[in-house]
């Protein structure tokens, strides 16, 4: 039978009140849950954002020695063209190589074939760990040859 006043939903709101307020067995198991749960996902996001910055690394000296290939293929390119070109792209292309300028970027050319190799170490987010990152690219030199 409904009280004049009360809504029908009434004692359905009351009844979750009186569950909440006596809590039982696992009153307080949330925050406990949350304590052992976090430093592990606080390890996991920082490995994750330090993994996408191997790969950013990776990803910039392979461009940047690609950069140099394509300078010192080129027909009758000048010494030191690749590692200009290369030494250009990482000083633009941002921090995500660190170290590279140490001994820079390095091209070997021979008759035929171009080398370039970039050398660094990614962006460390969690102190106390780098990673060496070391990229290669080749081409082929342009020339003139007879049929």
């Amino acid at each position: 039978m409904r009280r004049a006043g009360y809504p029908r939903w009434s004692r359905a709101v009351t009844a979750a009140r009186r569950r909440l307020a006596a809590g039982g067995r696992e009153r307080g198991a949330n925050p406990v849950e949350l304590a052992v749960l976090m430093p592990l996902i606080l390890v996991l996001l920082f490995a994750s954002i330090q993994i996408a910055a191997v790969f950013l690394a990776r990803s910039t000296a392979m461009n940047a020695a690609q950069s140099g290939v394509n300078a010192q293929r080129r027909y009758e390119a000048g010494n030191g063209a690749g590692e200009d070109s290369a030494t250009r792209f990482l000083r633009a292309a941002g921090g995500w190589l660190v170290g590279w300028d140490g001994a820079g970027p390095a091209c070997v050319t021979t008759t035929t074939d171009v080398t370039c190799t970039v050398s660094g170490r990614s962006l460390s987010v969690v102190p106390g760990v780098d990673f060496a990152v070391r990229q290669t690219a080749h081409g082929t030199v342009e020339r003139v040859t007879t049929p």
